[in-house]
């Protein structure tokens, strides 16, 4: 069966790049620049993934996205916002609406791509808002002039779980940065502690991150999800060494 995909963007020309590679990979897709139109589409039929432009006349992309999980046929649809906005707290105010993935302008084909493939490994396999990779990288986490050494044992878009001699309080906010890929410069975030495992684990909600951050996130886990979605992978974790 061909994919069917929304492609939601008020500017005509990103709206047709988008559809013009959605379409040269032999997927069906329906584009739209008006936002009103597609509020009526996702209230009655079922797309397999949904690109939707965060800033447009209302409703924007995240009301649009805010709408397809609260009911319909769209709840569990992967969506990746479409988004030009440096705001750092904007990927946050998203995934709090629903929305898996991000697209930066200016993108390429191949990063389009890459996501697509994702969003189609986890049309049937994945259930959770965010595919968490087991993946371990150095952390270092700062709170209130106390600083810890730890390393993740598993990572998501949103948050991560970090082994580390110094656990931190559930409710506070630490700075982080992790170390993806030697040589590259550590990603830096802010991060709420959701939890606590034992004395040594955390669970981490990623609270403030720039949009070039969250991008780099998205560079490095976006393989790793394919590794383990796609049907001759095997699922094992990743020791990334910085």
């Amino acid at each position: 069966m061909i994919s069917r995909i929304l492609v939601v963007d008020d500017d005509p020309a990103i709206c047709a790049l988008v559809q013009e590679v959605l379409l040269a990979a032999g997927l069906e897709v329906v584009a739209l620049t008006a936002s009103d139109a597609a509020a009526r589409h996702l209230a009655r039929e079922k797309f397999d993934a949904v690109f939707l432009d965060v800033n447009m006349p209302a409703p924007n992309g995240i009301e649009l996205a805010r709408r397809a999980r609260h009911g319909g046929y769209n709840q569990r649809t992967p969506i990746v916002m479409i988004a030009g906005d440096s705001d750092p707290n904007l990927q946050n105010r998203c995934f709090e609406a629903g929305a898996n993935f991000f697209l930066y302008k200016p993108f390429d084909r191949q990063r389009l791509l890459r996501i697509l493939r994702v969003t189609q490994g986890t049309i049937q396999q994945e259930r959770r808002r965010f595919q968490r990779v087991q993946v371990r990288c150095k952390v270092t986490l700062e709170s209130k002039g106390i600083q810890a050494q730890g390393s993740t044992l598993d990572m998501s878009l949103n948050g991560m779980l970090v082994q580390a001699a110094q656990c931190f309080p559930v409710g506070e906010l630490v700075n982080l940065s992790v170390s993806l890929k030697s040589p590259q410069p550590p990603v830096h975030a802010a991060a709420r502690v959701a939890r606590t495992i034992g004395e040594d684990c955390m669970g981490l909600h990623l609270e403030r991150i720039s949009p070039a951050d969250i991008e780099r996130m998205q560079d490095f886990l976006l393989p790793l999800i394919l590794s383990l979605t796609e049907p001759d992978s095997q699922s094992q974790p990743v020791q990334v060494r910085a």
